[in-house]
């Protein structure tokens, strides 16, 4: 064997030579330089990857099956629709209305100037000399400045976040709860809430009893959920809110899928969103109390998704925390595992691209926090300008401090157009032929059912879509608004739904329904 082919039979484990090398006519002279003998296996190496490493055969199956639809087709036509638009490619319309994502800022509407000076001071120091910024925007910023190491934002943090941050959320949960208390060591800052909720569901990623973990979730559900349940191999376990009761959350549904599911799985977390995300419904107190207590019979860590919980629109409707109500249970439900995520992302802040979260774990075994930990350790810290956002939202400016007025008006102002819009919605499509959508008592979506003709959906079926798909896409083809099929979210065999954003500016959401109004007019009578 050559000296060549000796070097290269080590690329393999075991030894021995990939099928694809390359015997050389002439062997190098093993007495010559190393970098001689280098040349020849780059060359050699070259001429033998044409074939890849890397295949979709080989490849992780569990991001073969992963799929996250608020992302998915539909949003590649829409930015290949608008990269034809920029080319002067006619279209029935000028631009392309993103509905499909609560992207808050890309729809119109304006950053909190309280926020957007506290970040501008944290990266740019030499902004304290401004004296057109107030005194308690420059306190907050010097306080989180004070909270990284070097004084500054570039510094990693600990892990869990900046210490001074973690205090500061524990408090407005504090606040938030009634005076129920809140304990920083339990606080983790995070990547948006999403980072929170994938790292702590893959502590679920073993097998108990011989059988994956399951993950109950409500269908319609947010597809962060079960894209990360494919990601880390967990099971699925699907729980349908009752439309027909405004997406209410029936007790003996949670009933019957878990024990469904205990036939091939392990069931070991309940996640519930409220107010929710893409249903729109709030959840009553009495409500949560029996997901605990079921939660609590069924041993499920309950994971408390509660980013819109600023997003409250319905007069009779009102938030409540999980941990609130758990913790006025009393025991045994006070002593539950649970953790609660909140994120700069909706509410009234939308700052979804800072990426800045939190989670708060609740009685959690010292061992397994001590595991969560370290896991989260090997991603160094999540963003500081992340860290810094959620500092906004947790510590306001209050009464009787500089900001204050321009920061309530500002705030009021995003909920309360939120509230016309999430009217405005609910009404335009309960208006159209074949349409039927519950209030949007929360969160920043509609999620409307809809009948099709049956042409439709055999027209669906000759160029392999989905029915509800087939709509979509034609109505982006001909309008520019980019919805997420109901399919892409769960929904009972046989109804169609589909997922818009209530974000588009007012002016822009009438303009918006106004065209789908008419498209739908017009598909109605093309299938017909």
């Amino acid at each position: 064997m050559s000296t060549v082919s000796r070097l290269l039979s080590v690329c393999r484990p075991g030894g021995g030579l990939r099928p694809y090398c390359v015997a050389l006519s002439q062997p190098p002279d093993v007495k010559g330089s190393a970098s001689s003998v280098q040349v020849t296996i780059n060359r050699t190496m070259a001429t033998a990857t044409s074939e890849k490493f890397l295949t979709i055969e080989n490849l992780n199956p569990c991001i073969k099956v992963m799929e996250y639809a608020v992302r998915g087709p539909l949003v590649i036509r829409a930015t290949e629709i608008e990269k034809e638009l920029e080319k002067g490619m006619q279209k029935p319309f000028k631009d392309v209305i993103r509905a499909n994502i609560g992207d808050c800022h890309a729809m119109g509407q304006k950053p909190i100037t309280f926020f957007r000076q506290v970040l501008s001071l944290v990266l740019n120091d030499a902004l304290f000399e401004d004296p057109s910024i107030t005194d308690d925007v420059k306190e907050r910023a010097r306080t989180i400045l004070s909270g990284t190491r070097g004084c500054s934002v570039g510094s990693y943090t600990d892990s869990a976040g900046i210490e001074v941050i973690r205090k500061h959320v524990a408090q407005y949960i504090e606040k938030r709860d009634g005076g129920i208390p809140s304990d920083p060591d339990n606080i983790i800052l995070s990547t948006g809430a999403s980072g929170a909720i994938k790292n702590i569901l893959a502590l679920f990623h073993a097998e108990v009893n011989g059988k994956k973990s399951g993950v109950m979730v409500p269908i319609p559900q947010y597809p962060l959920y079960s894209a990360s349940i494919a990601e880390f191999d967990l099971q699925e376990v699907d729980y349908y809110l009752d439309e027909s009761k405004k997406w209410g959350l029936d007790i003996s549904e949670l009933d019957r899928a878990v024990k469904e599911a205990r036939r091939v799985c392990e069931p070991r977390v309940l996640v519930v969103i409220n107010p929710g995300n893409p249903t729109g419904q709030v959840l009553t107190r009495k409500n949560i109390e029996e997901i605990i207590k079921f939660a609590y019979k069924e041993r499920l860590f309950i994971f408390a998704d509660e980013v819109y919980q600023d997003n409250i629109y319905d007069k009779d409707s009102e938030f409540h925390s999980f941990k609130k109500v758990l913790t006025q249970m009393g025991e045994p439900y006070s002593k539950m595992e649970m953790a609660s995520f909140m994120s700069v992302s909706k509410g009234y802040m939308g700052e979804c691209g800072i990426r800045g979260g939190y989670a708060e774990i609740l009685n959690m075994a010292p061992d397994v926090k001590a595991m969560l930990l370290k896991a989260i350790s090997a991603q160094l810290c999540s963003s500081t300008i992340g860290q810094a956002a959620i500092d906004c939202v947790v510590n306001p400016p209050q009464p009787g401090e500089p900001s204050y007025e321009l920061f309530i008006k500002e705030k009021n102002g995003v909920l309360q157009s939120l509230k016309r819009r999430a009217e405005m919605v609910t009404n335009t499509f309960n208006s159209f032929e074949g349409f039927s959508c519950n209030p949007v008592m929360g969160a920043m979506y509609a999620f409307p059912q809809f009948k099709l003709p049956p042409k439709a959906i055999e027209a669906a079926k000759k160029v392999g879509q989905k029915p509800d798909v087939f709509y979509a896409f034609q109505l982006l083809e001909r309008t520019g608004i980019c919805i997420v099929p109901g399919s892409g979210f769960g929904q009972k065999e046989g109804t169609y739904h589909f997922r818009t954003t209530i974000l588009p500016q007012e002016e822009e959401l009438k303009k918006m329904l106004g065209m789908f109004d008419k498209f739908h007019k017009e598909f109605m009578s093309q299938y017909k």
